[in-house]
């Protein structure tokens, strides 16, 4: 199996174990959603709670250049963590979120 075909493996299973837990509140689902043409994967809250509309993305990841970019995190959890215990190098795995200038005193790729 090549790389990217593993990498879009592990993001998926990763994001439909997350999708499993689910929200706490049965008037909010959380959402799966895969662009697997553009390598594009996010988890999202969409719903209501005390009359107040839930919407949004709570974890993005994309696969860009043969890395894995952790564009946003919402969670408690350490996915890029996560990600590098399921198979993906740390070294292809980046931190978007932090600022390039960040990138190089992580353990994780500069970008």
């Amino acid at each position: 199996m090549d790389k990217l075909t593993q990498y879009r493996q592990i993001v998926q299973q990763l994001l439909r174990e997350y999708a499993e837990i689910g929200s706490p509140d049965p008037d909010v689902e959380t959402q799966i959603v895969f662009d697997t043409e553009r390598d594009h994967y996010q988890l999202m809250n969409v719903g209501w709670k005390n009359q107040r509309r839930v919407y949004g993305c709570f974890l993005h990841i994309d696969i860009k250049d043969g890395k894995v970019w952790l564009q946003h995190n919402g969670t408690e959890y350490e996915v890029a963590e996560q990600l590098a215990n399921l198979g993906i190098p740390k070294q292809d795995i980046v931190i978007g979120f932090h600022s390039a200038f960040k990138h190089q005193f992580t353990d994780y790729a500069v970008s």
